[in-house]
């Protein structure tokens, strides 16, 4: 158990968005176990608005990644704010650290001792733990493996759903919206503009149905970010005025939760994107292509997965997400007026 009844612990998790989603409900399972405690949250300034208002932390500290910095930022400077930040760590000489990556993080915990934690807890056999997990070797769910450091608190049971928050939400859509994302990092997770096109004529055909297109918004070509103008304009020209449209870039990670959180479903590639409407409750039609569906299937909400033995999107055809999509609707709640 903890070395305190109402302890000081900071949750360290630096990776990708999808893996903070994942996250989520190991800080619900720990907030309801110390409903007194402290407990926040080390992230980088790309997966933090994963944690925006998330009432189970009391306080989320942002490191800007060298990758990540704005024209307007120098190293030097955000090299000052990180330690300035860690200082501030280490003087609320805290009880536990967890860095909840799932895989050894040498790294990182070099870095967390350094914060003087009464105790540090992480995964693998990594030097400096003073509580190692041992690697995931059952095929456990990304939540459920991370949720593995609940069991040190007492913490006994399956985890919660994932949790992700909008502050401002809107009224709800006068039709049944469903979100279209596109973009998608890895080239084996890439549909073709045309079969998204066709999914949404196919659907619209059924009538009562609106549909956002999200993607990334800037140049395919940009070596540093590239983005899906070009395919978002092929598939609005294909769909033409056959179907309502709601064309939505989302530059931000912020814009992109605002946008989803304004869907009441979404057919998209296996994502970060994925796991955020995952966290807003949203049902989804997910498609995988080289990418471990046990592990990171959507967790907590209804949802749909196509996966070809090819591990290639570009096999899965569009009747296939057609009839996916109209099996889920009978999970799917009509939207309140």
């Amino acid at each position: 158990m903890s070395p305190a009844p109402t302890p000081k612990i900071l949750i360290v998790r630096r990776d990708n968005i999808g893996d903070l989603v994942c996250t989520t409900p190991l800080i619900a399972a720990l907030r309801r176990q110390f409903p007194q405690a402290w407990i926040g949250a080390l992230v980088n300034s790309y997966n933090a608005p994963v944690l925006a208002g998330n009432p189970d932390l009391d306080q989320v500290f942002v490191y800007t990644k060298a990758k990540h910095r704005g024209a307007d930022e120098s190293l030097p400077g955000i090299l000052w704010r990180r330690l300035a930040m860690m200082r501030k760590l280490r003087a609320m000489q805290l009880d536990d650290v967890i860095i909840a990556t799932t895989s050894p993080q040498p790294r990182v915990a070099r870095l967390a001792q350094w914060l003087k934690p009464k105790r540090l807890i992480g995964f693998g056999d990594v030097k400096g733990l003073d509580l190692a997990l041992p690697l995931d070797d059952a095929g456990r769910h990304e939540v459920e493996d991370v949720f593995r450091v609940a069991a040190v608190y007492g913490i006994a049971g399956p985890p919660p759903a994932c949790r992700v928050l909008v502050p401002d939400r809107t009224a709800p859509a006068p039709a049944f919206t469903v979100g279209i994302h596109i973009s998608a990092r890895k080239a084996s997770q890439r549909w073709p503009a045309e079969r998204f096109a066709e999914t949404i004529a196919s659907l619209a055909a059924q009538g009562s149905l609106r549909f956002m297109l999200l993607w990334s918004p800037g140049a395919e070509d940009n070596p540093l970010h590239p983005g899906d103008d070009a395919k978002a304009g092929e598939v609005l020209a294909r769909v033409g005025a056959g179907a309502p449209v709601i064309a939505r870039p989302t530059q931000t990670l912020a814009e992109l939760i605002a946008a989803l959180a304004q869907c009441d479903a979404l057919i998209c590639a296996d994502g970060g994107a994925m796991h955020l409407a995952a966290g807003l409750g949203l049902p989804i039609v997910c498609l995988f292509g080289n990418s471990g569906a046990a592990r990171w299937r959507p967790w907590g909400v209804p949802y749909r997965l196509l996966q070809k033995p090819s591990l290639d999107v570009s096999d899965i055809a569009v009747d296939e997400v057609t009839a996916a999509f109209n099996a889920l609707r009978a999970d799917i709640p009509a939207p309140s007026s």
